[in-house]
C-alpha cells in the first residue's frame, strides 16, 4: 500500500533512546572520518559493485605472495578488504533506515506545511473582521515574502479534506 496521512509520535524516552543508538554506533566505529571535499575528490570511487573486484584482488594476494614486491603489506591489505567489506554491509542497512526517515520527515513535512498553510489562509480572512489578527497574518505572511518578494503572494489555496 502506498503512502497515506502519517498519524505518528515518538516520544521523549524513545527520542533519547535513539540517540542513545547513534552514540553507540559511533562508539563501536571510533576510527570513522570525515573526508574533505578534496580529499573525496582525489579517493579512488569503490562501491558495493566493486567489493567482489577488491575481495578477488585480495584473494590473489594471499595466493600469490611471491609476484608482489616486499614493500606491498599483505595483511594491510586483508584488513583494509575486510573492513570496506563490512563498511558497505553497515552502510547499507543504515542507507535504508535513513532514506525512510528523510521519506517520513518530507512527507510528515508536507503535510504539517499543507496544514500550516490552512492556518494562515483562514487567519488572513479573519483578519479582515476579527481585531487583533492582522500582525498574526503578517508574521505567517513573512514566510511566504522571503521566497520571492518580487511575485504576488503564492499562498495556496486551503485544501479539502
Amino acid at each position: 500500500m502506498g503512502y497515506q496521512n502519517i498519524s505518528a509520535t515518538v516520544s521523549d524516552d524513545d527520542v533519547a533512546a535513539i540517540k542513545a543508538a547513534v552514540a553507540t554506533i559511533k562508539s563501536k566505529l571510533p576510527f570513522l572520518i570525515t573526508l574533505t571535499a578534496a580529499e573525496r575528490k582525489a579517493t579512488y570511487k569503490t562501491g558495493a559493485n566493486s567489493l567482489s573486484f577488491v575481495e578477488n584482488a585480495q584473494q590473489a594476494a594471499v595466493d600469490n605472495p611471491g609476484i608482489l614486491p616486499g614493500s606491498f603489506n599483505t595483511p594491510e591489505f586483508t584488513s583494509d578488504v575486510n573492513l570496506f567489506a563490512t563498511m558497505t554491509a553497515i552502510n547499507t542497512m543504515v542507507a535504508q533506515v535513513a532514506s525512510s526517515i528523510d521519506d517520513t520527515r518530507l512527507a510528515t513535512g508536507g503535510e504539517a506545511m499543507t496544514e500550516a498553510t490552512q492556518v494562515y489562509n483562514y487567519v488572513k480572512t479573519a483578519a479582515k473582521t476579527t481585531p487583533g489578527l492582522k500582525p498574526l497574518a503578517d508574521q505567517l505572511g513573512q514566510r511566504f515574502q522571503r521566497a520571492s518578494s518580487a511575485q504576488p503572494d503564492p499562498t495556496p489555496t486551503p485544501v479539502k479534506a
